[in-house]
């Protein structure tokens, strides 16, 4: 949606279901600060690129549903340096959990999975909730990709780390289960969790 006045951003969101104030903060820069049981991390969001991604993770902050909520994931692709993601959110909790959203890929963003970028955890393209990660490291694998099988969507990108990246790696260094997690997560679930104390606007 990058070709979109903010006029017109604003009508896709009310017509998929977000409140007009909501939408209307969702366009505009916000920056968001989870804080864990290993430190904050502060966060940018794309509210001009990937609007609708926006709107659902800011509605989640401001009916403080993350709260409480953990880092449960780290997959550790390399030691040093330092490459992988760590990922968070509800883990389905259905009490706590917002319908799916609307894909934005990062061909329709411009948005691209470098160091310290925060995206959306998916399955198939459409079904993304609460969960999300944060890059640790460049990992274009993640964005998408029509020369690649399987949906080639990639993931949707929304956002970046602007402060607390230290706090990220002390995230993803935390242990994890070497049996834990099915498929593709196998090995890679934090033991212990990392609790998201608050999430909270910073701006």
């Amino acid at each position: 949606m990058p070709n979109l006045t903010k006029r017109g951003v604003l009508a896709v969101l009310t017509a998929l279901g977000v409140s007009p104030a909501l939408a209307q903060t969702a366009a505009a820069p916000v920056r968001v600060m989870l804080t864990t049981a290993l430190g904050a991390i502060t966060v940018e969001l794309a509210a001009d690129r990937a609007p609708i991604t926006t709107a659902n993770f800011l509605r989640y902050v401001d009916a403080k549903r993350f709260d409480g909520a953990a880092f449960y994931r780290a997959m550790k692709l390399r030691p040093a340096p330092p490459l992988g993601l760590i990922q968070g959110g509800l883990r389905g909790d259905p009490a706590k959990t917002f319908p799916p959203i609307a894909h934005e890929s990062t061909r329709q963003t411009g948005l691209k999975h470098t160091a310290g970028t925060l995206s959306m955890a998916r399955y198939a393209p459409g079904t993304a909730t609460s969960e999300f990660f944060i890059c640790i490291g460049d990992i274009p694998s993640l964005d998408a990709d029509p020369t690649t099988p399987g949906d080639n969507l990639g993931f949707a990108a929304f956002g970046h780390v602007v402060d607390g990246m230290d706090n990220a790696l002390k995230i993803l260094a935390a242990p994890v289960s070497a049996s834990g997690g099915d498929g593709a997560m196998r090995g890679q679930m934090l033991d212990p969790t990392v609790a998201i104390v608050t999430a909270r606007r910073a701006s």
